[in-house]
């Protein structure tokens, strides 16, 4: 779909093209309403981008890569046969992710409960009981887990379905529950689990969610990605991530929908109380009979595309409040050959975390939060070609390393060799230099890293927020995820569900309930609401 040049009447109009807006669109579509999205950048998918970045013929998924959340989801359950009949491919596999410390040592996580089993209770006799336990509280809590993930929460619904809850439990089951939601991601793994090796295959995907090991309710989220990754594995799009966008777009222009992109929406256009439509920095206008929805930040939305004496203070005093979490950076290489790992099993496992363990995470975390580059990170190392070897040329390797534990500014390096600007900015300089540092790191678990090295391409906190305008300050979430600005908190106190104080004014994105990840829960509740 090409650029729309004539200013025209739509049923909905929808800023952004993430995940979000892409799934809120087709549910849109599918139901007969006149949808145009209007993306800023030169192509839709938001943080969706595969891209030759490092070297001709590898292709990398650039920011996000992996859906276990969206194959989970009612977005998939809805629009996934019409996403595959548009081309869309899933890859799996039966061992979604693992674990490895610098001395080598090394633990797996399967689809199979039996074979989880089993592997646990090897590595210490109990925790196989453990992770029964683990992931039974999932699915005995499931209908009220993914009910609050799946559903506005604020909704006499919800407020009916939590009566019931405690009905069925009695208060001291009610009690016992609640404290299983609050309790953290440290205490679910001391408690369940003796084997290091065990703690250590979960710990790090607490990051993941934007939360620390410590805060409430990551131990909760611990067990959900423990059952999810066990339910769903790990599935990688076949040809690169921008293919389930390509068949997002193929779906809209199927049924009328229509895409606009290199168009930067400055405002939202207010009438009598009402969003009627967008205006774009081109002087371009979009009409909208039913709707406009935003997937954008709080900071963009109250502080930048409605007028100020459309935004109440108290709302306008929350989104200046709105708070964002730690950094990110993304390392891409590519690679002449497949990775020597210390423990040649690893190379068929599409996700592997490098790490010391909770400590060594706790540690990292309270570095960034200082403002200190952290002296030994968790490194995430996707390898897609595990899965997809299209994705490099026949016998070569790509791998795709996330950093999540570092500072939007910086204050100093924790081991003292990396020199800070005094503004403490991310400089090219700064960002290759900490590249170093990772690349150093893993090269202790896989041998020929760096002799086998082709190329690489590292992105900042600085080149995220550039490729992307709601990573703020490089991070990867849209916004702090502790509990205090998740649930009913997210993304304001002031605000109800997914509303804004404009009528036909939606606000989604992972700014928004129910947070982060590539699931478009949030495009797909209100995609369901303005169906109707």
């Amino acid at each position: 779909m090409t650029k729309y040049q004539e200013a025209k009447q739509y049923d909905v109009v929808i800023v952004g093209s993430g995940i979000n807006s892409l799934v809120c669109a087709a549910l849109l579509v599918k139901a007969g309403k006149s949808v145009v999205v209007l993306e800023r950048a030169e192509r839709a998918g938001g943080c969706i981008r595969s891209e030759e970045i490092t070297a001709p013929g590898f292709l990398h998924d650039v920011l996000s890569g992996w859906h276990p959340l969206f194959v989970l989801s009612p977005a998939y359950a809805e629009l996934g046969a019409d996403l595959h009949r548009h081309g869309l491919v899933y890859l799996n596999t039966d061992t979604p992710t693992a674990c490895v410390r610098p001395d080598g040592r090394s633990a797996y996580l399967s689809t199979s409960r039996e074979k989880n089993l089993q592997m646990f209770e090897q590595a210490h006799a109990g925790d196989g009981a453990g992770f029964q336990r683990s992931v039974s509280a999932i699915e005995t809590s499931a209908n009220l887990t993914f009910t609050l993930l799946g559903t506005e929460v604020r909704r006499w619904s919800i407020a009916r379905l939590l009566f019931k809850e405690f009905r069925q439990r009695g208060l001291q089951g009610s009690l016992q529950l609640a404290n299983g939601f609050l309790g953290s991601c440290r205490n679910w793994l001391n408690s369940h689990f003796q084997s290091e090796m065990t703690r250590l295959l979960f710990a790090p995907w607490i990051l993941h969610t934007g939360l620390t090991p410590d805060s409430a309710f990551s131990g909760h989220m611990g067990k959900l990605i423990a059952f999810s990754l066990e339910t769903a594995g790990m599935p990688l799009v076949k040809g690169g991530s921008y293919q389930l966008v390509s068949a997002f777009l193929s779906l809209l222009q199927e049924h009328g929908g229509t895409l606009v992109c290199n168009a930067d929406v400055a405002e939202i256009v207010i009438e009598n109380g009402k969003a009627m439509g967008v205006r774009t920095a081109d002087g371009g206008r979009f009409n909208a009979r039913d709707a406009v929805v935003c997937n954008v930040t709080p900071t963009q939305l109250y502080g930048r595309l409605l007028p100020r004496v459309a935004v109440p203070e108290k709302i306008l005093q929350q989104a200046t409040e709105y708070r964002y979490g730690r950094a990110d950076m993304q390392i891409h290489i590519a690679m002449n050959e497949p990775p020597q790992w210390i423990d040649p099993g690893l190379k068929t496992v599409p996700m592997v975390h490098l790490t010391e363990g909770l400590s060594s995470i706790s540690m990292s975390i309270t570095q960034a939060d200082a403002g200190l580059l952290p002296s030994h990170p968790t490194v995430v190392v996707g390898q897609p070609t595990a899965l997809d070897p299209s994705r490099a040329p026949a016998g070569k390797w790509i791998l795709w390393l996330q950093l999540q534990e570092l500072p939007s500014r910086i204050v100093g390096d924790s081991l003292g060799e990396i020199d800070i600007p005094a503004n403490g900015e991310w400089t090219e300089k700064v960002r290759e230099q900490y590249a170093d540092r990772i690349i150093d790191r893993l090269a202790l678990v896989i041998a020929n890293l760096k002799s086998s090295m082709i190329a690489r391409t590292v992105l900042s906190p600085v080149d995220l927020q550039a490729l992307n305008i709601n990573l703020v300050g490089g991070d990867p979430y849209s916004g702090d995820c502790s509990f205090d600005q998740f649930f009913l908190w997210r993304p304001l106190p002031a605000t109800k569900n997914h509303e804004t104080p404009v009528k036909q004014l939606f606000q989604i994105g992972a700014s928004t309930h129910p947070g982060p990840g590539l699931g478009g829960g949030s495009g797909y509740m209100v995609g369901k609401l303005l169906s109707r």
